[in-house]
């Protein structure tokens, strides 16, 4: 079965470094919370919004050890009035025996407003 695991997080400056280190923080705690193995991901989507355009966050995907063959595509989130600002949304296309309520989905920064109803687990 193929599971959606869905992370998100904001950063505060449109800045290279700023937006790598926030894609890795999310990333690592996406992996870490579902056990996820590179072998098992069949492709990561991540979105960001207009106002990010210094650095691909998908380039700290691919940096992970081990996963430099996972299929990883950038794409631009859709410009709605009054959406959050500044955001990074991935997703992971998983392999695994997990249930959908057993997925961790992870919400940083201000993206927690997102999905208020998906606490982040620790």
């Amino acid at each position: 079965m193929i599971r959606g695991v869905r992370g998100a997080i904001t950063v505060e400056q449109n800045e290279e470094q700023t937006i790598l280190q926030a894609t890795e923080q999310l990333v690592k705690e996406m992996i870490i919370l579902n056990d996820i193995q590179a072998e098992n991901v069949a492709s990561a989507f991540v979105s960001v919004t207009d106002d990010i355009t210094a650095a691909f966050p998908a380039k700290v995907i691919r940096l992970q050890e081990g996963w430099s063959y996972v299929p990883v595509m950038c794409m631009k989130e859709m410009d709605v009035p009054f959406s959050l600002e500044k955001c990074i949304r991935v997703m992971f296309h998983v392999n695994t025996d997990v249930s959908q309520k057993e997925i961790k989905h992870v919400y940083l920064e201000k993206a927690i407003q997102l999905r208020p109803d998906l606490k982040k687990l620790k």
